[in-house]
């Protein structure tokens, strides 16, 4: 009797234990600062001024989004980021950002606004907004989700 006693006593303080930690966060969240994320797109835009569509994708999480300008089409998978990149780089692109909003949170961050890239080959300007989510992933952060569009107006 003891011993059932005994082990109806071990179930129901195991049982406690699992209910009271049932959805609590056991995540530290990294401490940033906007300056840190905004320097965020220097790094990509950095790999853009390398012509090498792997560098550019080495910034984007493998589960990641891109929602890019000059394609309707969109890049979810690595290789399909790197063949839209492939031919976006082609040009020379160098984007440079003329209005930022940055917002962060427990490991992740947006950084939303509007920039305006040079193409080298052509001189040609072409200004968007763009969206740009991250996740830390424990060393890095990494582009979750990458939105761009063109100005509606010309």
């Amino acid at each position: 009797m003891k011993s059932t006693y005994l082990c109806m006593l071990l179930i129901a303080a195991t049982l406690t234990g699992c209910a009271g930690t049932q959805g609590m966060r056991t995540e530290s969240c990294k401490a940033t600062t906007e300056q840190e994320i905004a320097l965020l797109f220097d790094r990509w835009n950095q790999s853009l001024r390398t012509s090498d569509p792997q560098r550019v994708v080495a910034n984007y999480a493998e589960r990641s989004i891109l929602l890019p300008t000059v394609s309707n089409k969109p890049r979810l998978t690595p290789a399909e980021k790197e063949d839209y990149f492939h031919h976006f780089l082609e040009n020379r692109p160098s984007g440079t950002i003329n209005l930022r909003s940055i917002e962060i949170g427990c490991n992740t961050a947006v950084d939303a606004g509007l920039y305006t890239f040079t193409f080298a080959t052509t001189g040609a300007q072409v200004s968007g907004r763009y969206t740009f989510t991250y996740r830390w992933n424990g060393s890095e952060w990494l582009i979750t989700s990458h939105h761009s569009s063109a100005m509606p107006e010309k």
